[in-house]
């Protein structure tokens, strides 16, 4: 598994893009990948791909971070964070679910519906802000290396 994501990071670098504008792609998937409107990511990362004119393949699979695997410790940690933040005092709701319909789940979850969505924001635009640069360093490096090995192939190649 571990192997699989750094191939298709190697890939995601690999792409024709300057390194500023990779990094801001893959920073915006981040972001989307923690943003609250489940449901919508992937329609979120084209339409925003498409607004900021950047790789949707890039966007696409920088929000992946959020999968079946992760989305309950990442929107758990997001509305942990975001009940701290607002300091919204609700406390965890003891639920009939034989005896709940839409109306009263509505009423159950509303209190905790501000804190979620300030501690996905809050989260995403932190997390955004951390892959940007870990995004670019990762790009340049990568680049620079393979310069290197191509730069001594070709010296190599004169010296036979």
């Amino acid at each position: 598994m571990k192997q699989y994501v750094r191939d298709r990071i190697r890939e995601l670098m690999k792409l024709d893009d300057p390194p500023h504008k990779l990094a801001f792609a893959f920073s915006l998937g981040i972001f989307i990948a923690f943003s609250p409107w489940l449901g919508l990511h992937i329609l979120s990362c084209i339409l925003f791909a498409w607004l900021f004119r950047v790789s949707k393949f890039v966007v696409l699979t920088a929000s992946f971070v959020n999968n079946p695997w992760t989305i309950v410790p990442m929107y758990g940690f997001c509305l942990w964070f975001g009940v701290k933040i607002t300091g919204n005092d609700a406390a965890v709701p003891v639920i009939a679910w034989k005896d709940i319909g839409i109306r009263e789940l509505v009423q159950v979850l509303k209190p905790f519906l501000w804190p979620y969505i300030a501690g996905t924001l809050v989260v995403g635009v932190v997390a955004a802000i951390l892959s940007y640069g870990g995004f670019y360093w990762a790009v340049r490096r990568y680049r620079r290396d393979l310069d290197r090995c191509r730069a001594d192939a070709a010296q190599d190649r004169k010296a036979r």
